[in-house]
């Protein structure tokens, strides 16, 4: 068979490249296609093209310029649409589960990039949770939250009320026999779809079920504040060191995108050295009947409930510890709500190096739930930063003459998923979680000595802390 020009041509346009189906049929019609295939084989195996040479992953699928678009999808009816080739997309497919599909490329850099596709593990891989308490918390945020995780499934409940144990059972798809009441609480430990046990219960239960649970054997994940006092909080860390399980603290916002963003840029010193941190979360509550407004069974009012989080984000995002704390307490007389916690926090902490974070704790106003770190040349404010989302991230700085405030924008992700698949991560990977016991402890240690100073109406020093992130475990990834 003699070679025309026009196959010759051909084969030197597409050296180094894939010749389309399209243009493959055609030649091949005019009985050209054992020839236009192997001039095509060679040449490709000559000289590669650099992204063929790049690529640890094969390309699969189709591009856009390969489809035909010119056919006809006639109903069994006899209706006529037209339609194209039923193709897939080119894209590169790791072989990992944690490894993200990648898709070709359609936006320009000029547009934020998207994020990578979903990497979700198969529902058998995941971490099996049992969950202690099905109030507020269980039933409005992490319940939902599991349908967003990746590593992570609920299998088991635990309840004093039978009601909700059979309801919210049936609506998730737990097992009868995977519900339990606080007296069977031990049983979890003959149930092997339980890895990790969730501990969502009013403080001052915190620390027997977290010792109970470590007995089963299961990892432990407990909902913050960690326990109503320092030494309930060394009784659950020594408990699951010597049930040799994982002990996990549910800080959200140290998983959280922007909270992340600002801790980045302080460390980074992206405007100067931070000098002082103003911090404000404040809420308004109704029932006094409500445990939190029981000191029994809060430990506190507004400091440990939601003041905590002013403590815990201005620690976690300096990594450094404070040497003192001054704290005022005040209730409202006569109102109903505040007969045995405090009404108001206001406090500080004083850091080594001169810093100060001034923070205000409200449990009788408009919510209000913010921070600004203020630098040698700039301030970074994050509104809603304690919030379970509506996170907005603003900074501020001088350049010459102009003044310049920029507003980021972060992908958002649910903060109760991202905590439960970094604890399902620590788990599977057998690795210390990022907020282990003893951040939480430290936490406790220093709210202690902010009543302290409230009652005694005097600044008090604590220990000193040496060291970046002292209480912390790796990063998350």
């Amino acid at each position: 068979m003699s070679i025309t020009n026009e196959l010759l041509n051909t084969v030197l346009r597409h050296a180094g490249q894939e010749v389309s189906r399209k243009e493959f049929l055609s030649m091949a019609g005019r009985g050209l296609a054992v020839g236009v295939a192997a001039g095509a084989l060679a040449s490709c195996q000559d000289k590669p093209g650099p992204a063929a040479a790049a690529a640890t992953t094969p390309l699969t699928g189709t591009p856009a310029a390969e489809v035909d678009a010119a056919t006809t999808y006639t109903a069994p009816e006899g209706q006529s649409v037209p339609s194209s080739e039923a193709v897939s997309p080119p894209a590169r497919v790791p072989t990992g589960l944690s490894e993200p599909i990648e898709l070709e490329a359609w936006k320009s850099d000029v547009d934020p990039k998207s994020a990578p596709t979903p990497t979700p593990l198969p529902p058998d891989k995941r971490v099996g949770y049992a969950l202690v308490g099905l109030g507020h918390l269980t039933l409005e945020e992490l319940l939902p939250a599991f349908g967003q995780c990746k590593k992570s499934k609920p299998t088991a409940l635990v309840s004093g009320s039978p009601e909700k144990l059979k309801k919210v059972a049936q609506q998730y798809g737990i097992k009868p026999e995977s519900c339990y009441s606080y007296a069977d609480y031990e049983k979890l430990k003959d149930n092997p779809e339980v890895q990790a046990i969730y501990i969502v219960l009013p403080n001052s239960m915190h620390a027997e079920y977290v010792i109970r649970g470590a007995k089963t054997g299961k990892h432990i994940l407990c909902e913050k504040p960690m326990a109503n006092s320092v030494r309930e909080c060394e009784l659950m860390i020594d408990a699951c060191k010597q049930a040799k399980v994982k002990l996990m603290v549910a800080y959200r916002i140290q998983y959280e995108p922007y909270n992340r963003a600002v801790r980045d840029m302080i460390r980074q010193n992206k405007f100067g050295k931070p000098k002082y941190i103003q911090a404000q979360n404040s809420q308004s509550s109704a029932n006094p009947d409500h445990w939190r407004h029981k000191k029994a069974l809060a430990g506190g009012g507004a400091l440990p409930d939601i003041g905590l989080y002013c403590l815990n984000t201005a620690r976690f995002v300096l990594g450094t510890e404070p040497t003192e704390v001054f704290g005022y307490m005040h209730s409202t007389p006569g109102n109903p709500l505040f007969k045995e916690v405090e009404e108001m926090m206001s406090f500080q902490l004083r850091f080594a190096d001169g810093l100060v974070v001034d923070s205000i704790t409200h449990y009788n106003t408009h919510d209000s739930r913010f921070y600004r770190v203020n630098t040698e040349r700039g301030w970074i404010h994050l509104n809603n930063a304690y919030a379970y989302k509506g996170q907005a991230l603003q900074t501020s700085h001088a350049e010459g003459s102009a003044k310049m405030e920029n507003h980021i924008t972060l992908g958002a992700i649910n903060q109760f998923a991202a905590e439960m698949d970094h604890f399902s991560e620590c788990i599977l990977e057998d690795k210390q979680p990022h907020t282990p016991g003893e951040e939480g402890m430290q936490d406790q240690r220093i709210m202690e000595a902010i009543y302290q100073s409230a009652r005694e109406g005097r600044p008090v020093k604590l220990p000193a802390v040496k060291g970046k992130d002292a209480f912390r475990g790796p990063e998350p990834k």
